[in-house]
């Protein structure tokens, strides 16, 4: 679990790291610089690496400009990827500085190798038909008909995993035509008319415009993907990576997640 106590105390001991090296790298200057709009205090500043799922990836490069403008002389760069392909690089020793996933399982598997992680958004599950839905899908058990080409993401990516929960709940036995490593690959194969449908997260849908007919699954059917966010202890930039984590909380990065479909943490 990751309670709103850890993450509070998590922001606060970010806000106070960046506001004692603030106060240090003024004095050695000479110069007061003046602090971050929106975040009470001055960044340090760094080249950051951030590790995050794929399903983040539009609204991560949104987020990342705002929070270079707010903190001059910090530059984000993201590496997206299902996270089960995340994890498999932090073990390995990839130089980054923080990970976000779309799942709180594989985060979890990464204790060694993280800070504590904090939840920074929530997503849900549609199906994705093919543009004008011809096989008029518009609920789960319509994804068993063996005439309907589905493809949905391998079982061990979140994505993957929270389908096969929603589809066994509901006692719908689905064949995938294919099984992908991530949700925009899943996407894809909609997009261009390689598959009927696949189960997607409701933001990657959102974002295909009349590519694919977005079918919404009930909540008491579906399943709801938390995204939690975590420094990595193999950053040579620590500080500052926890600056940007902490920020991922704040109401500007919030309204950010959730303009573009995101649920509240």
């Amino acid at each position: 679990m990751y309670p709103t106590r850890n993450r509070r105390r998590t922001v606060a001991a970010a806000a106070l790291s960046a506001a004692l090296l603030a106060g240090l790298t003024a004095c050695g200057s000479g110069v007061d610089e003046p602090a971050a709009s929106g975040t009470g205090s001055a960044a340090p500043q760094a080249n950051l690496t951030v590790l995050a799922a794929s399903s983040l990836a539009d609204v991560f490069k949104t987020a990342g400009a705002a929070y270079e403008k707010a903190h001059p002389g910090t530059r984000v760069t993201f590496s997206f990827a299902g996270s089960q392909e995340l994890a498999a690089q932090v073990k390995q020793g990839a130089p980054a500085d923080a990970l976000v996933t779309a799942d709180t399982k594989t985060m979890d598997g990464l204790k060694a190798e993280t800070g504590d992680p904090a939840i920074i958004a929530k997503n849900r599950l549609v199906i994705a038909a093919g543009k004008g839905n011809p096989f008029k899908i518009d609920e789960l058990k319509d994804l068993a008909d063996t005439k309907v080409k589905v493809v949905l993401a391998a079982p061990e990516v979140p994505v993957g995993r929270y389908s096969k929960q929603i589809l066994d709940a509901q006692k719908v036995e689905v064949k995938p035509v294919s099984q992908e490593p991530n949700v925009r690959a899943v996407l894809g194969k909609v997009e261009m008319g390689e598959a009927d449908a696949g189960l997607v997260y409701k933001t990657d849908s959102a974002k295909s415009g009349d590519k694919v007919v977005t079918v919404e699954i009930p909540d008491e059917q579906n399943a709801v993907a938390s995204y939690p966010a975590a420094t990595l202890k193999q950053s040579e930039n620590t500080e500052a990576a926890a600056a940007f984590v902490a920020w991922l909380s704040t109401p500007e990065a919030q309204k950010i997640l959730q303009d573009a479909g995101f649920q509240q943490p």
